[in-house]
């Protein structure tokens, strides 16, 4: 039953990630979403089933670093093109 909120929110942000590929930052803030509801699912698993909880902590500092790549990639691509749409850019000239 805990794990049923979590799954709906998995799947919102797998959807909101598929459906919007024209801002650079709404694709970043989607896998942000799916980020937080597989730690809310690791959450449960370890408090349900009494496991230690170091190595959640080790997740959340991989995925909080994870975060902060793809804040600084956003914050290069509009540093370097002036907005974060992904069709204001050509890749064939890098």
């Amino acid at each position: 039953m805990h794990y049923i909120f979590p799954l709906i929110m998995f799947f919102c942000g797998l959807l909101a990630f598929s459906f919007s590929y024209t801002h650079f930052l709404v694709t970043l803030l989607s896998l942000e979403y799916i980020v937080l509801s597989l730690f809310w699912m690791v959450f449960y698993y370890m408090i349900l089933n009494y496991f230690d909880l170091y190595f959640l902590m080790m997740m959340l500092t991989f995925w909080v670093c994870e975060a902060v790549l793809g804040l600084s990639l956003l914050v290069s691509m509009i540093r370097g093109y002036g907005n974060d749409y992904f069709f204001s850019f050509n890749l064939v000239q890098c």
